[in-house]
């Protein structure tokens, strides 16, 4: 296995992977009619956002965290007239998450597999740990990854001290995934190289501005299909620096 400049290349999960955002979308229709009868619809997304945000320092990513929020958001909207039979619908909206099949994106198994016989691989995502492990194995990748790393947070500090665990050096670490805020600019602070894959829909909370993105060394690609040579130049780039 020969590095050429890149020793490790580490992947997010969901929605760089295998589709999840959707699980959400979806969910969070329901969960705005079920409430419509006592609010317009911006002003419970609005809030629901709103309590998502405040609850992270509670309960961290994950669907279990987005289910707990929901429910305090229809106790508060409603001043606590939601029922035992509408609370109990949330919760089995959460289970119908979690038990949700796992869907590859489109290109996702091959660049896996590709990248895998070149270089060590590690998957870096935040959310629940049960959850998140529950959908690698049902990925059928697990085995293709040398490390698996699945952290509170996504920020500079926790990937630096993942290079540290890897025993690489943030100049031969490439990060691939879908989130700017999470993914491609805490990497770049520490001198890491990342390759941004788009997705479909984005979080609000995953959300920057793309002013001032300019001072951050990060590859944008359309597909996950693309990766493979992006992390071919960055790492004929980097061998031609060594």
């Amino acid at each position: 296995m020969k590095s050429n400049g890149v020793e490790v290349v580490a992947f997010d999960a969901d929605n760089t992977l295998w589709h999840n955002e959707p699980l959400f979308t979806d969910t969070k229709e329901r969960f705005t009619e079920l409430l419509r009868p006592y609010h317009s619809t911006e002003w419970i997304e609005e809030r629901l956002y709103e309590t998502e945000t405040e609850n992270l320092k509670h309960y961290g990513y994950g669907i279990k965290s987005f289910t707990l929020s929901m429910i305090e958001t229809a106790i508060e909207l409603t001043e606590g007239r939601i029922g035992g039979a509408e609370i109990g619908r949330l919760i089995a909206e959460a289970k119908q998450m979690l038990e949700a099949p796992v869907k590859l994106l489109d290109g996702a198994e091959d660049t896996i597999r590709t990248l895998s016989e070149e270089y060590r691989l590690a998957l870096i995502t935040k959310g629940d740990l049960f959850d998140q492990e529950s959908k690698l194995a049902r990925s059928r990748l697990g085995d293709l990854f040398a490390a698996v790393e699945i952290v509170t947070d996504k920020t500079s500090k926790a990937y630096r001290d993942i290079t540290r665990r890897l025993e690489v050096t943030p100049e031969r670490f490439v990060m691939v995934g879908d989130s700017l805020r999470s993914d491609i600019i805490p990497v770049a602070k520490i001198g890491g190289r990342a390759i941004h894959v788009p997705y479909s829909v984005t979080w609000r909370h995953e959300a920057v501005s793309e002013d001032g993105l300019g001072e951050y060394e990060f590859a944008r690609v359309e597909t996950i299909a693309q990766v493979p040579s992006a992390v071919k130049n960055f790492a004929e780039t980097q061998g031609k620096e060594s």
